[in-house]
């Protein structure tokens, strides 16, 4: 997915003479903490809610290299770049600017998070594990031979290292929901299982048994 998929070009931007007042009462009104600056009809930086309140000088314009911050992404890359900035830098909104520097649209937060919901497949149905392992050990190949053993496939893998330890952690997500064969695989194959989300059916069944189990001795 790439940025100009998430663009918004019905979002305000500030002129550099405007001032802090009018910043904030813009801010307000859009329901934002940052908006994008123009000089000249090109993107000079973004401005932040915090950085105008904390100002004592209430007419103060926004021309201060103190409170302009040049974020931004071009349309072309993709999402993550600008979820790297907005998460880095706690943003409500990232400028989107083309090749001459000019203001193209702006991507909210917000929506952000939605595109990462679905790059994330969140509404698939299925069965999330997470796994830990050294970084040599690491194999996509067999985690994916392993599940598949099990009748079942990754429909979504994600890893980063764990300073803490420098070991590799995995996220993957399956197209089943009953889990506890892929678990012991995983396990058999000495992967560390640190947790996993799944077993309905498996506990579904158990608890039936055990009504039919409670009926019968209450006969």
């Amino acid at each position: 997915m790439l940025v100009n998929q998430l663009l918004n070009t019905g979002f305000p931007s500030l002129n550099i003479a405007d001032k802090a007042s009018f910043a904030l009462q813009l801010m307000d009104d859009y329901d934002v903490l940052h908006l994008p600056v123009l000089s000249q009809d090109k993107f000079v930086g973004v401005v932040a809610k915090d950085d105008l309140l904390d100002d004592e000088e209430a007419a103060i314009h926004l021309s201060s290299p103190n409170i302009l911050q040049k974020y931004s992404v071009k349309s072309e890359e993709h999402f993550l770049s600008a979820l790297k900035l907005i998460a880095q830098f706690d943003l409500s909104l990232l400028p989107v600017i083309n090749d001459q520097t000019e203001l193209v649209g702006v991507i909210l937060s917000k929506d952000l998070v939605k595109a990462v919901s679905l790059f994330l497949g969140i509404d698939e149905k299925g069965a999330v594990i997470v796994l830990e392992t050294d970084k040599r050990n690491y194999s996509f190949g067999e985690l994916s031979r392993l599940v598949e053993t099990n009748d079942a496939y990754i429909t979504q893998l994600n890893t980063y290292t764990e300073a803490s330890s420098g070991l590799v952690v995995i996220t993957i997500k399956i197209n089943k929901i009953e889990v506890s064969d892929i678990v012991a695989t995983f396990q058999r194959y000495d992967y560390v299982v640190r947790y996993f989300f799944g077993e309905e059916e498996y506990a579904n069944e158990l608890k039936e048994n055990y009504h039919h189990l409670i009926s019968y001795l209450n006969m």
